[in-house]
């Protein structure tokens, strides 16, 4: 078995060498993604990649099976793939519960106003708020996936009204799901704080905009943990100063690193964190992916694997 390891913006030689421990056997070849000489790289029966350049994919003719290194597959749905291969993303690998853990947090913070606490406290004021009806507080979450299930039970642990929405049908207990176009509207005027877990594609980019977000209810709350361009910034900016939203945690961006001089970066009622909401854990995800890797090798048909993208839908 020939792996062909391609990651940029990764260090790489720790997965090149777990990869090589849990496959004992295989030839586990790095390929520097900056390299001007792709032609001159040996052709590999899977590809272990994050965010590789088109001239790698292009320099592959006997590739199995592309697997990604992430939950989102966004940066190699930009690419043109070869007719045929399958893309298997990470399938959870330990980041769900990372994911519900901040997400849970973010809500509890806002629910619970720790901010204000916190500010009267850094003032010297010791002042009692009355408490908001936790039955008024429901949290909507777009993206129904491995993670958005992970965080729609959690936050029902807690007991907040816990809404769902994703493009298909979906059931979970203890949580009321809406799909598609025809239950967008009512999700979102029924929710009171917007979680967002979707995939990135043409059909969700630039999704949370002045549109979608005026229509939570007022005092609203949004939580990105998706990706930045699902967001539209202006919109959240403008919506936020009108007081029709009161804040947003924002946890990734249009461009990353977030730049020091965006309004985000010094607006009161918005919390940043630097893209850290559910980090791939390296050891969790060697292990998954190693297991995929003898399965296939054994086997076993791809429909029996978890996390094998639908190039159509690009998720």
């Amino acid at each position: 078995m020939r792996i062909a390891v391609c990651c940029t913006n990764t260090k790489v030689e720790p997965w090149l060498e777990g990869l090589r421990a849990a496959l004992p056997g295989a030839v586990v070849s790095l390929v520097d993604p900056a390299s001007a000489g792709f032609d001159a790289v040996a052709e590999a029966d899977y590809a272990v990649v994050w965010s590789p350049p088109q001239a790698f994919i292009d320099s592959q003719h006997s590739l199995k099976a592309i697997f990604n290194i992430g939950a989102g597959v966004d940066a190699l749905m930009q690419l043109k793939l070869p007719k045929g291969v399958p893309v298997v993303r990470l399938d959870d690998a330990g980041m769900s519960v990372q994911m519900a853990e901040y997400v849970c947090h973010a809500v509890i913070r806002h629910f619970r106003e720790f901010d204000s606490h916190e500010s009267d406290a850094a003032e010297g004021r010791w002042t009692y708020r009355k408490s908001s009806r936790r039955a008024d507080f429901t949290v909507g979450v777009m993206g129904l996936g491995v993670l958005g299930r992970r965080v729609c039970q959690a936050l029902a642990q807690f007991d907040y009204p816990v809404l769902g929405w994703s493009r298909s049908p979906k059931v979970l207990d203890g949580v009321q799901c809406f799909s598609g176009s025809a239950g967008f509207q009512d999700f979102l005027s029924s929710t009171r704080v917007l979680v967002c877990l979707l995939p990135l594609t043409p059909e969700t980019e630039d999704i949370m905009c002045r549109d979608t977000l005026s229509q939570l209810q007022p005092g609203g709350y949004v939580i990105n943990v998706a990706r930045g361009r699902h967001l539209v910034d202006e919109d959240l900016l403008t919506l936020i100063d009108s007081g029709h939203l009161a804040g947003a945690t924002l946890d990734v961006f249009r461009t990353e690193p977030l730049p020091v001089t965006h309004p985000f970066c010094r607006h009161p009622k918005i919390t940043l964190t630097p893209h850290m909401s559910a980090r791939t854990l390296r050891d969790d995800s060697i292990a998954q992916i190693a297991g995929k890797l003898r399965a296939l090798e054994a086997g076993a048909a791809l429909s029996s694997l978890a996390g094998v993208v639908n190039l159509n839908q690009g998720y």
